[in-house]
């Protein structure tokens, strides 16, 4: 019961996320938690592990699109 909770808590946390580079980084750290949990119960290690790897795509997808971040596309 109490990993509902916090599931909902995350994903409630990610609906009220500003830009979409933190988008990036809230979404790796949720899949990053997660699977860092289930891998011996390393989850804010995998959060933050995730967190780094969701920005760094997030960039790099935007670099490819040509976006830069003073002219982004929501």
């Amino acid at each position: 019961m109490k990993w509902m909770l916090v599931a909902a808590g995350l994903l409630a946390a990610t609906a009220f996320v500003p830009s979409q580079a933190e988008a990036g980084c809230v979404s790796g750290a949720v899949v990053g938690g997660v699977i860092g949990h289930l891998a011996g119960h390393h989850g804010m290690a995998g959060a933050a592990a995730g967190c780094a790897i969701g920005h760094h795509r997030r960039v790099m997808r935007d670099r490819d699109y040509g976006y830069n971040r003073y002219d982004r596309r929501y």
